[in-house]
């Protein structure tokens, strides 16, 4: 119990530092919010991709310099396109909110659509059929994590 009153308490201190912008102050709220979204998720991107790599190379049991080289690249792709991701979407949900002056399902479905299709175009083998694809998973599961917030 002790451990998650101060794992709680370190959060919010995080948190507080973000809101107060002293780790991004890049003089506007929106390059603020991209770049504290982007570094965010290409941490969580990094993580991710050490964890999975880290899994295959204890089942494989051997550990070369072609397994440590494919954990640099992956991990450093990942981060990107983690990073990329939160921060677009992160900046397009800013944006059509100042611009429209509410924030709804539409800015969600129009950020997420433009997100996604970004995404696909980062893939190794993008195509047409995968763009599209991308665009309309992005649009669809923004619109219902902005419906849902409101329900949970």
């Amino acid at each position: 119990m002790g451990h998650n009153l101060e794992t709680r308490s370190f959060l919010d201190e995080v948190r507080s530092f973000d809101n107060a912008g002293v780790l991004f102050d890049l003089g506007h709220p929106l390059l603020n919010r991209m770049a504290g979204s982007f570094v965010t998720a290409a941490g969580i991107g990094a993580v991710q991709a050490v964890s999975r790599e880290a899994c295959f190379t204890a089942l494989e049991r051997e550990t070369n310099r072609n397994s440590v080289e494919a954990l640099v690249t992956s991990t450093g792709k990942e981060s990107l396109q983690w990073g990329l991701a939160a921060g677009m979407y992160s900046g397009l949900t800013f944006g059509l909110k100042e611009a429209r002056g509410v924030h709804d399902w539409k800015n969600s479905a129009v950020a997420g659509a433009i997100t996604g299709a970004t995404l696909a175009l980062t893939s190794d083998d993008s195509s047409q059929h995968q763009i599209v694809q991308f665009a309309i998973t992005g649009a669809a599961m923004s619109t219902a994590a902005n419906l849902l917030t409101g329900i949970f």
